[in-house]
């Protein structure tokens, strides 16, 4: 029985991107089709590798990391190397984006402040 394939355009139909988005993703190692001629022939495997790329992504991994994790995945025997790994990588992402909230938070207050004081000169303004 063979396994399911797949052209460019059945991916990028179903993750709803562009076929140069995954042309992208193959230039940088994430997935490897087979050539049949001029088309490329993605397999089950190379579905997957895309799936947990644009997850990786979502995340705000970089393509390097999202590589080194999915190589892992595709050599281990055992994933416990593999999830250590993800752990690290997730606690990195976790603690850049909670320094962004607070930032975004005291920018937030700023903001605020200023406008607290522009409504102020304002209603100063107007009772003069």
């Amino acid at each position: 029985m063979s396994e399911a394939t797949y052209s460019i355009t059945d991916l990028a139909r179903e993750f709803g991107m562009t076929a140069r988005a995954i042309r992208y993703y193959e230039d940088h190692g994430l997935l490897s089709p087979e050539r049949k001629g001029m088309q490329r022939v993605y397999s089950k495997r190379d579905r997957t590798r895309l799936k947990l790329t644009l997850r990786g992504k979502r995340l705000g991994l970089s393509l390097a990391e999202i590589r080194e994790l999915i190589d892992m995945y595709d050599t281990a025997a055992d994933e416990s190397p593999q999830l250590l790994k993800f752990l690290t990588v997730l606690s990195r992402r976790k603690a850049a984006l909670e320094q962004q909230r607070e930032d975004i938070e005291e920018v937030l207050a700023e903001i605020n402040r200023f406008e607290q004081q522009c409504q102020q000169l304002l209603t100063g303004q107007r009772a003069a």
